[in-house]
């Protein structure tokens, strides 16, 4: 399909999500081959009900899209022989042995916990193994929270990933906090902030400039508000909604803002074998490794959550039916997807409804970003299904 054909299909993907009744309020959304973008659209505003308009270089609260950059952090230790794998985390961190597995409440609503059958090892944080959840998909752990006075992982706080498993190690998938203790780790081995680390050793090699933990006043000055969608469909801006500036903690798990340029920039570092315009990220072969489906040979899958916050996220599942794996730290399409997607490829969310994906058999990858809660929007998700799907029929056309 020519240039101007894929452009003008999906800009009308753009349009028609941020135009339609009860859509998004403002899109930015790319794609890139192994080589640069072959699309940059943005549509809509920064903010309800303001002239402000939506612009490429649009800072967003990226969320749990921030998981593969502290995932490539720690591949970077495996490659340099600083840590395996198969250690126990606790050998880094050791307040992590200190984390119980649920058991149940006594009478007086507190939690009652058993130490757990074995170590936690960097490999089940990396597969979301471990035992650990978020209190926005389980209402355990929303429960033991409250019961403790852990405060919530919006907080950018260290104690908000001291939670608890709700399952022993290794014995399924659970979606939670499990790359904010690898990020742990990676500051315990390089003596550094992990967003100085990525500075230094991810975004400098990537050419990098616009995505941080702490944003730059420009970064400020480009920030989309986050939007609250009630059950009724309304929307309403949240301008003051942001993660706490500077953090007292650099969540590896979900505390990045940036631009989707910059994470272009990375989506094109995984489609190249770790190659970056200013250097090299990481061997190939370790990327090969990181995308592959780490869960088929426990055989265990990855899957949908229940909501325990309706607020933060809807109840769901990315492709429902479809049979899906877990990588280094990215879910696995084990069978293509109705986009059009192949199988054996990778892909994630943020919770404010960003969404992306990385094909390297077809040398495509694109991210779609809005800014609303919860998340699995009604419009944004769709939407996002929708880019996604018109980039494979572009590029089958």
């Amino acid at each position: 399909m020519p240039q101007a054909i894929l452009k003008q299909s999906l800009d009308t993907v753009l349009e028609y999500t941020t135009q339609r009744f009860g859509g998004a309020p403002g899109v930015v959304a790319m794609v890139t081959d192994r080589d640069g973008n072959i699309y940059e659209g943005a549509a809509g505003k920064r903010e309800l009900g303001k002239d402000q308009p939506m612009t490429a270089d649009s800072v967003f609260a990226i969320f749990s899209t921030t998981k593969a950059i502290a995932g490539t952090a720690m591949m970077q230790l495996v490659e340099e022989g600083k840590v395996r794998l198969e250690d126990a985390a606790r050998k880094y961190v050791p307040e992590i042995a200190e984390v119980g597995v649920l058991t149940g409440f006594d009478a007086n609503g507190q939690p009652q916990t058993r130490p757990p059958r074995r170590d936690i090892t960097i490999n089940d944080l990396m597969l979301h193994t471990a035992g650990f959840s978020y209190e926005f998909f389980s209402a355990d752990d929303l429960r033991y929270r409250t019961a403790k006075n852990i405060p919530t992982i919006v907080s950018s706080t260290r104690a908000a990933f001291k939670s608890v498993l709700l399952f022993d190690p290794g014995e399924r998938w659970c979606y939670g906090v499990n790359i904010d203790w690898l990020g742990m780790i990676v500051e315990q081995q390089r003596g550094k902030r992990l967003g100085e680390m990525m500075a230094e050793r991810i975004f400098a090699q990537l050419g990098i400039t616009d995505t941080a933990f702490t944003m730059t006043d420009s970064m400020k000055a480009r920030r989309v508000t986050i939007h609250d969608r009630a059950a009724d469909g309304k929307l309403t801006p949240l301008p003051d909604l942001a993660l706490p500036q500077p953090p007292e903690f650099d969540s590896g798990g979900g505390g990045l803002y940036g631009t989707v340029g910059d994470y272009m920039k990375f989506i094109r570092m995984i489609l190249n074998d770790g190659n970056g315009p200013n250097g090299r990220v990481l061997k190939a072969e370790t990327v090969q490794r990181m995308c592959q489906d780490g869960l088929k040979p426990m055989g265990l899958s990855s899957g949908g959550w229940t909501t325990s916050i309706p607020s933060l996220s809807n109840s769901g599942d990315l492709f429902p039916g479809l049979d899906k794996g877990w990588a280094y730290t990215f879910q696995f399409n084990r069978e293509p997807a109705p986009t059009g997607r192949p199988a054996g490829q990778v892909a994630w969310a943020g919770l404010a409804n960003c969404y992306y994906w990385i094909d390297r058999q077809t040398g495509v990858g694109g991210y779609w970003a809005t800014q609303i809660l919860p998340f699995q929007d009604a419009a944004s998700y769709p939407g996002y299904v929708d880019f996604e799907s018109a980039v494979y029929r572009g590029l089958k056309a």
